[in-house]
């Protein structure tokens, strides 16, 4: 079938519906919204039979939605509508929620439903409800919405009010004055209204007699002040009294023209000198509950290490202090499991840091060496075994940390975007050595040039990947520790580390890992340094959200994926009526 996505951006929803319909053959083709006018000449240049609108902030002319069925993605339950409700049903402390798959027309929103899934809430923020649970629910509504479009006796649903099954309405688009709260008010609150308004807009606060948009909000049990008082920092956060307890900010966004959201302590920049540090190490368990960027578990030989990165970006520091981690983590157990975030795996270097910095292209020199110490260091763990599990999606350099382990595992439903050149960056983290490793070079030279997504499934066929499991973190983390227990307790445990010891070396004689990092960040440097036209342009854009209105990259290559689909030899993957391969 030829549909064509309709989208504001091409996000992680659109890059997981792409996956979704790519994988079974249907020739997509994505536009990235201009104007309702480039809107009209894309559609009427490809003629699609049927149009999805993954991600839209503008509305679909009725020259396109009287000539094609549009389906929109609108993440709320039936009957809700309005372009902010996500945001209230976590204000409101919404126990269920859902995504409805309905039908473009001229009111918003009250189209006729294709296809509608619920979900469980959780006290966290509105950007993780999105990547995880409203795309899920997505990814399974439109498949649903394309097999209710190819069954001619299929009549969508009305929207009903008088029905008593239609509990949604229309809500207005959130202010900042639906999200202020003043410290006082009770913790959980405030934490709630932090979560609808992240990731975007934040809520204004006021700091230093400054006002500051804030992220990121954790609860703190132990430290006390006065409410309002910044009471501590930890790990470039900070911590905020309220009534009773107190709030870990992690991310602040100053209010003023071009600003952009930085970990708290470095957008206070000097005024985050006055407040106290508040260390705790990665390896403490306190009986309260805190905020812990690293932090590590036990179960008997096994260590399990969680580095929860906002976004997933990694900071110089943040790589210095995980990869100090990971050393002490290994007197601890024989088998350690990456963790990553619960929300995303990692994405690579920390553009909104390196943005910031007063000479971005020294900073850029620092963090990519950052990572690539960490990336090193768990190369050459040939002591242990390490699994890498993804309970979110990975990009960029978060691949190649990934690609470091000896297992890699993901929750079903990730996104990995295992290239740079997007950024204008060629790439290290040691991918001309760990991605060739997995997938042979051929296939790692094609996928990083393509930077197109890949689904786990995919991931899986070609070897990028090891296993995947679970719809839910709580399913994954499940998986994860079965699988974990499983291969500390094979009776040849031993002889694994041996044949990892034996293979390290045979690898080393072979080229040394110090020439592959020198290959790279020679070119790497000239992507900072010398050539940094395309890379400063790309990281500005990016940063500061300016979105790419040519699409011609994404048109085009949808070609090219169908055809690696149709030859592929490489493992001889068949297709079934399960959409399993």
């Amino acid at each position: 079938m030829k549909i064509q996505f309709i989208t504001t951006a091409f996000n992680g929803m659109a890059q997981r519906l792409w996956i979704e319909l790519d994988r079974l053959n249907h020739e997509v083709k994505v536009h990235i919204v201009a104007t309702q006018e480039k809107m009209m000449e894309a559609v009427d240049s490809y003629k699609p039979d049927l149009i999805i609108a993954p991600f839209l902030t503008s509305k679909i002319p009725a020259e396109i939605y009287n000539n094609y069925l549009c389906l929109i993605i609108h993440p709320g339950i039936k009957g809700d509508r309005g372009a902010s409700s996500l945001d209230w049903a976590i204000l409101q402390n919404q126990k269920t929620w859902g995504v409805t798959i309905l039908q473009a027309v001229e009111k918003m929103d009250a189209g006729d439903i294709w296809a509608y899934n619920e979900f469980k809430m959780r006290d966290v923020s509105k950007g993780e409800i999105y990547r995880n649970e409203v795309t899920q629910a997505a990814a399974k509504g439109i498949l649903q919405a394309i097999d209710n479009f190819k069954n001619s006796g299929f009549i969508p649903e009305k929207l009903d009010y008088s029905n008593p099954e239609i509990k949604g309405k229309w809500n207005n688009k959130t202010t900042q004055n639906d999200f202020q709260f003043s410290w006082n008010e009770k913790v959980n609150t405030i934490i709630r209204k932090v979560n609808a308004a992240d990731s975007s807009p934040g809520v204004k606060i006021i700091l230093f007699n400054k006002d500051y948009y804030c992220y990121g909000a954790h609860l703190e049990e132990k430290l006390k002040g006065e409410a309002g008082e910044i009471i501590a920092q930890r790990n470039n956060a900070v911590c905020i009294a309220t009534q009773k307890d107190a709030i870990w900010i992690t991310h602040l966004k100053a209010v003023k023209e071009n600003a952009i959201k930085l970990p708290a302590t470095v957008a206070l920049a000097e005024l985050s000198k006055s407040i106290p540090n508040s260390e705790l190490s990665p390896f403490e368990i306190p009986e309260y509950k805190t905020w812990q960027e690293i932090r590590f578990e036990q179960d008997g030989n096994i260590g399990y290490l969680h580095f929860d990165f906002y976004n997933g970006a990694m900071s110089t520091d943040q790589c210095h202090r995980l990869r100090k981690a990971v050393i002490e983590a290994k007197t601890k157990c024989k088998l350690l499991v990456l963790m990553g975030g619960r929300d995303v795996w990692s994405n690579g270097i920390h553009l909104n840091v390196i943005e910031n910095a007063t000479n971005p292209a020294d900073e850029s020199w620092e963090n990519i060496n950052a990572i690539d110490d960490l990336i090193l260091e768990i190369i050459n763990s040939t002591d242990h075994y390490i699994i890498c599990a993804l309970q979110g999606n990975a990009g960029a350099g978060g691949v190649s940390l990934a690609l470091s382990g000896d297992k890699i595992i993901s929750r079903n439903g990730i996104v990995l975007n295992p290239h740079t050149k997007n950024m204008g960056l060629y790439g290290s983290e040691y991918w001309t050595y760990l991605l060739p490793k997995r997938i042979g070079i051929e296939k790692a030279t094609k996928f990083t040039e393509e930077c197109l997504p890949w689904g786990v499934a995919v991931a899986k066929d070609i070897g990028l990947i090891d296993d995947y499991s679970g719809e839910t973190n709580q399913e994954f983390v499940k998986f994860v520790k079965k699988q974990a227990q499983s291969i500390s307790n094979l009776s040849y445990f031993d002889k694994l580390i041996a044949a990892k010891k034996f293979q390290r070396r045979k690898d080393e004689m072979n080229k040394p890992l110090e020439n592959y990092r020198a290959e790279e960040l020679a070119k790497m440097k000239a992507n900072f340094y010398d050539n940094d036209e395309c890379y400063n342009k790309k990281r500005y854009n990016f940063v500061h959200k300016i979105q790419n209105e040519n699409s011609e990259n994404i048109e085009d290559l949808y070609k090219s994926r169908r055809t690696i689909y149709r030859k592929r030899k490489w493992e001889n993957i068949q297709y079934n009526n399960n959409n399993e391969r």
